[in-house]
């Protein structure tokens, strides 16, 4: 039996066939049977399944916040894209032509991606230096307020910080298997505990003293019975705007984002690539060169864009997160992505919710104790490589740190360079000034 080549043609579709069947019904169907639900008023509890039209999409973009959150998310993509692509046209022009003084501008835009582990290794170290206020001062703190008071004696909030710190440790350094995957998860737990037996005491003995944790985000659920809100949660999704107060973008303030974007710019740069330099000597995988740095600036930037649309914070590169995946020496990609998943599914379990909404802040800070270290110390393993007996390395590391954890702050009207920014780029003007002489 022979095939024409008319008939030839065909076998790739039917070949393809089951994948689109099964994509349709995976990803289509979905789509279509969303859409149908978003046309109707629709009351699980009560059965009620009545057609609306566009009214759910009209209520939607009344909301306030979803009018103030597509406001902010407009004027950010139409600023910020436009202000990339312009000023990245300008500058190649610019760099493309012949003057006096060229190669000093190259340098200084080339600084992000050169910047030597003399001025990064250091600025890091600040990062997590200036974090150590927040960590300690959370240690005291906790839950429960009293005619706008804190109950819980500092104390009592110390002593369960500590306890969650040491408990981490121990997790991470004599535990076995599952426990050297999870020690931050068993360090919470752990402070989370001994904070609810002292409450519990506190609320049967009436000792304000001993009450941490609040226990109203649990009332809170069945405070009218025990209903889907019970168990299920919908987060605020801030996403969805109007187009409103693009009118206020004005030259100045454009300006303004500019001048402010450019420090901040480069302590990201520099925290971006100690993290991947941290993270590449865990997997034995130099993620500079491959995927390369244009790669991962490129995801960094796309989530921390991501981030905002939703409402949240940036996403870029932590040093806390590295320290993390060096101690549990968990670098899997499908854990990532897997833990990302989970997050965003108990994002709509209520109790869930209620629990983390409820952890103290002392709890937290002793875990913060050692995150926040992490970062400092991700800075410090740059040190080892550095000769600190040469001139040129000590004055640039002694520059940063003293102007870094010395507070020193740079004010210019509406525009302010905090510390972190300030002291890095001291350290690229001081390292750029000592390179030149001793050329």
């Amino acid at each position: 039996m022979t095939i024409s080549k008319k008939s030839m043609k065909w076998i790739p579709w039917i070949l393809i066939l089951p994948v689109v069947i099964i994509r349709g019904f995976t990803t289509l169907y979905p789509i279509i049977v969303t859409l149908k639900n978003s046309l109707f008023d629709v009351k699980v509890l009560s059965g009620v399944n009545k057609f609306v039209g566009l009214a759910n999409y009209v209520n939607v973009f009344k909301d306030p916040k979803v009018q103030t959150s597509i406001s902010f998310t407009v004027e950010f993509v139409v600023v910020s894209m436009v202000f990339h692509v312009v000023l990245g046209v300008i500058l190649a022009l610019i760099l493309n032509m012949k003057f006096k003084g060229r190669r000093f501008l190259r340098t200084i835009v080339l600084i992000p991606w050169a910047m030597p582990a003399v001025v990064i290794g250091p600025t890091v170290s600040i990062i997590g230096l200036s974090l150590a206020g927040n960590a300690v001062g959370d240690l005291a703190t906790g839950k429960v307020m009293i005619d706008g008071n804190q109950a819980a004696s500092p104390l009592i909030c110390i002593l369960c910080g500590i306890i969650t710190l040491f408990i981490t440790m121990l997790a991470s350094t004599y535990g076995k298997k599952m426990a050297k995957l999870i020690p931050f998860i068993i360090g919470i737990i752990g402070g989370y505990s001994v904070a609810t037996i002292f409450t519990v005491i506190g609320n049967i003995a009436g000792i304000d003293a001993l009450k941490v944790i609040d226990f109203s985000y649990f009332t809170a659920l069945v405070a009218d019975g025990v209903t889907i809100k019970t168990f299920l949660t919908v987060p605020e999704f801030t996403f969805l705007t109007a187009v409103k107060g693009v009118s206020a973008i004005t030259p100045g303030y454009v300006a303004t984002i500019a001048a402010a974007y450019v420090p901040v710019a480069f302590v990201v740069f520099a925290e971006h690539i100690a993290d991947h330099k941290n993270i590449s000597s865990v997997i034995e995988k130099d993620l500079l060169k491959d995927p390369g740095l244009c790669r991962t600036l490129l995801g960094d930037g796309i989530g921390s864009m991501v981030g905002a649309f939703f409402g949240g914070c940036p996403n870029t590169t932590y040093g806390e997160s590295i320290g993390c995946v060096a101690i549990t020496r968990n670098a899997s990609v499908l854990t990532i992505i897997a833990a990302a998943i989970g997050a965003i599914i108990i994002s709509f379990v209520a109790p869930f919710v209620a629990i983390v909404n409820s952890i103290p802040n002392c709890v937290m800070g002793g875990v913060c104790m050692a995150l926040y270290g992490f970062i400092a110390v991700s800075g410090l393993k740059m040190f080892k490589n550095l000769d600190l007996d040469d001139n040129r390395n000590l004055f640039v590391v002694s520059a940063i740190l003293i102007a870094g954890i010395g507070g020193l702050t740079l004010d210019f009207g509406a525009v302010k360079i905090t510390s972190v920014a300030a002291a890095l780029i001291l350290g690229i003007i001081t390292n750029f000034i000592l390179s030149k002489k001793a050329n």
